[in-house]
């Protein structure tokens, strides 16, 4: 006589606990293509975590326009001036990456494109593109003297083992 009285307690317990965990998500609010390329293509490689789920729990289209305008103004090296140097920079690397590291997609999607927009044009570039004595395919190394916040004489070795142009980043930069 206890078990079915057990059974149908552990149904309705159970029930109620998804009941309450469904109604807990968040509902999901489709974010417009516009933004969704900025925050996808343009800012993929700088935006943090925390912005970026504070950005897809915006719901007006004017709450996303002031957000953005307050994640360059953040970033702004002068911020009393008309022109945001970083954002200007940022762009900058982008069309220079699209330019100078497309393969079989765009430069700013390859291991090269993304290295050079989150930190710039290397210090040297040691480039063998018919490999060596050692790798008999072609490979890069690119040295940064400094990245801040991650260290001192940092060099980042890409390689191309399949001869395909695609240059992949072999080393964890961090």
């Amino acid at each position: 006589m206890l078990t079915p009285m057990a059974s149908a307690l552990i149904l309705v317990v159970t029930a109620t606990s998804a009941l309450l965990a469904w109604q807990a998500q968040p509902k999901d609010r489709p974010v417009p293509k516009v933004y969704w390329a900025w925050l996808n293509e343009d800012v993929v490689y700088i935006i943090t975590p925390q912005e970026r789920a504070a950005f897809l729990a915006l719901t007006t289209d004017d709450e996303r326009k002031q957000f953005m305008v307050q994640f360059w103004k953040r970033r702004d090296p002068t911020p009393d001036t008309v022109e945001n140097e970083f954002k200007e920079e940022h762009y900058r690397r982008i069309a220079y990456a699209n330019q100078h590291f497309v393969s079989q997609m765009p430069g700013w999607k390859t291991d090269h494109g993304r290295i050079y927009i989150v930190y710039g044009p290397p210090d040297e570039i040691e480039s063998h593109p018919k490999g060596d004595k050692v790798r008999t395919y072609p490979f890069e190394q690119w040295r940064y003297h400094h990245i801040q916040n991650v260290g001192d004489n940092i060099i980042i070795d890409f390689a191309d083992p399949n001869w395909s142009g695609e240059y992949r980043m072999t080393k964890d930069p961090n």
